[in-house]
């Protein structure tokens, strides 16, 4: 058996990727950009924990909070990118394309509220 590399992903979440990466259910291969991006983000992820556990001798959660913060930015929320679309359609930033992202994303969050 060969010895894995120690920052290999577990096969699983190999597998959750692959899921992630279908443009569609019953489509196949997965796309390549995708994958990688998830990769990516992933081997990041494992590095910067890895850092923040070396400097954990300087006794401070609140600095390893704000690295994390720093180098890992959580994404704009549904609504947030919602709003952003709403205001690009109001100022007619948007051609018509990107409009029918925006409206696909108002969409999205619309379908996400109560009732």
């Amino acid at each position: 058996m060969t010895q894995q590399h120690p920052i290999t992903p577990p096969p699983e979440l190999i597998e959750d990727w692959i899921e992630i990466a279908k443009p569609e259910p019953w489509k196949r291969p997965p796309d390549p950009n995708v994958l990688c991006t998830l990769a990516a983000q992933w081997g990041a992820d494992q590095e910067l924990e890895a850092c923040l556990c070396e400097v954990s001798f300087l006794n401070s959660q609140a600095l390893a909070d704000r690295v994390r913060a720093a180098r890992r930015p959580k994404p704009p929320s549904l609504k947030g990118q919602a709003l952003v679309a709403l205001h690009a359609i109001a100022t007619g930033a948007n051609d018509m394309r990107e409009q029918s992202q925006d409206f696909e994303t108002i969409r999205r969050a619309l379908e996400q509220l109560d009732g």
